[in-house]
């Protein structure tokens, strides 16, 4: 009884022996799923079975980056990962790195094999593209000629620009073969001089677009001096060749539109330009002259014979004015002048004498209007309104008035 084993012991040993074993950590399985359940944690659990047996599987959330679809019950796949033991249940299982859908499976890994490969090359680096001419004279095309794809593209040009010039090179674009004619087609044309090439055909399968996903092709592309837009299949395809290219384009008449510009656009901006220009131009005419204007106001009005000018006015106003103010001075003057000439004819002595006052004054120019200023035997003088009166002073009596 030495040699007893615990249920963990074994099942460590036996995921031991499966960690050990190269071929179970890096295995291709194929088979039909089942049981698919995405759990809440991101998980995906699943079975893969065939026709005599069954494998539990599961694809942890960290590894669906790769997968490239939604797995449902009855797909065929082929899943590659890592056969192991789940030492809890007891049971093996395969762990999933990638799953790839069987039939296009293959093709599908190629193509992710050399798109990894290339792109860690730098072919697909964005400043390897070249632009597009915003003008091209010349397109090249490099697709087969009988096909919608080259139908579509000839439509397209000349609705948008018949003077531009269409090559064809012809090239088989499905089958063995097709991508070493691409090749040649793209080498041709670039030699050729053409402004814009046009790589590409209509959609299918990626069996029957594989030609473009050939390394050959994308190297051809990347090698070539002429801007390249690719053109190959519908919207969602998506080829090697769209990647390497200069501009991709979702559709064969896409790739004619980014490639041939529409004259009559071409000929309505340049009218609006045109518009724009002469709006502009105008307007800029009209307001130089008006700094013409204020400029030649300014040196009008800075001239000496201005400046003399309205000075002589301006002191023909004060003039005016000074004018305006002495007479209104003896104006006022006058009346107050003749205010006082009433006064002072009212107080005139000789207004007093027409009225039969007389003025008496001594010797002395005293005026006598006291008794005391007068002496007996004094002459006096007595002045009347047509002449004066010397008279002698014979006696004085004093008499008491009432004032």
């Amino acid at each position: 009884m030495n040699n007893v084993y615990s249920v963990t012991q074994v099942n460590l040993y036996i995921k031991n022996m499966f960690i050990r074993d190269y071929t179970l950590n890096n295995i291709y399985v194929k088979g039909e799923v089942s049981n698919c359940k995405y759990h809440t944690s991101g998980h995906i659990y699943f079975t893969l079975k065939d026709g005599q047996g069954q494998m539990a599987c599961v694809m942890f959330a960290g590894q669906r980056n790769g997968l490239k679809f939604q797995m449902k019950e009855g797909q065929s796949v082929i899943a590659l990962g890592s056969i192991s033991v789940y030492e809890r249940d007891g049971k093996y299982q395969l762990y999933a790195k990638e799953i790839i859908l069987d039939g296009s499976g293959y093709l599908y890994e190629k193509y992710e094999q050399l798109k990894k490969s290339l792109e860690q090359e730098g072919l697909f680096d964005s400043s390897h593209k070249r632009p597009i001419p915003s003008f091209a004279k010349k397109v090249g095309i490099v697709t087969a000629r009988t096909g919608a794809a080259l139908q579509d593209i000839i439509n397209i040009s000349n609705r948008r620009n018949p003077y531009v010039q269409l090559i064809l090179y012809p090239a088989q674009v499905q089958g063995e073969g097709a991508a070493a004619t691409v090749v040649k087609g793209i080498k041709a044309l670039d030699k050729l001089g053409v402004d814009t090439i046009i790589v590409g055909r209509g959609g299918g399968s990626i069996e029957d677009l594989w030609a473009f996903n050939e390394e050959m092709v994308a190297r051809a592309i990347y090698e070539c001096k002429t801007p390249v837009i690719s053109a190959v299949g519908h919207e969602t395809d998506t080829t090697i060749a769209d990647f390497v290219s200069d501009l991709r384009a979702p559709t064969p008449s896409a790739a004619a539109e980014l490639a041939v510009y529409d004259i009559k656009k071409y000929n309505a901006d340049i009218e609006t330009l045109n518009r724009t220009l002469n709006y502009q131009m105008q307007k800029k005419i009209i307001g130089v002259r008006n700094q013409v204007k204020q400029l030649s106001m300014k040196l009008v009005y800075s001239s000496p014979i201005y400046q003399v000018r309205q000075k002589r006015q301006n002191l023909m106003d004060m003039e005016q004015k000074l004018s305006n103010l002495i007479e209104a001075i003896i104006t006022r003057k006058r009346h107050q002048l003749e205010i006082y000439a009433e006064k002072l004819e009212g107080l005139s002595p000789l207004k007093k004498l027409s009225k039969g006052y007389a003025l008496v004054v001594n010797s002395n120019n005293e005026v006598m209007n006291r008794l005391e200023r007068a002496k007996v035997g004094e002459m006096l003088q007595i002045s009347v309104t047509d002449g004066d009166v010397i008279a002698r002073v014979e006696e004085l009596i004093k008499k008491e008035r009432k004032l």
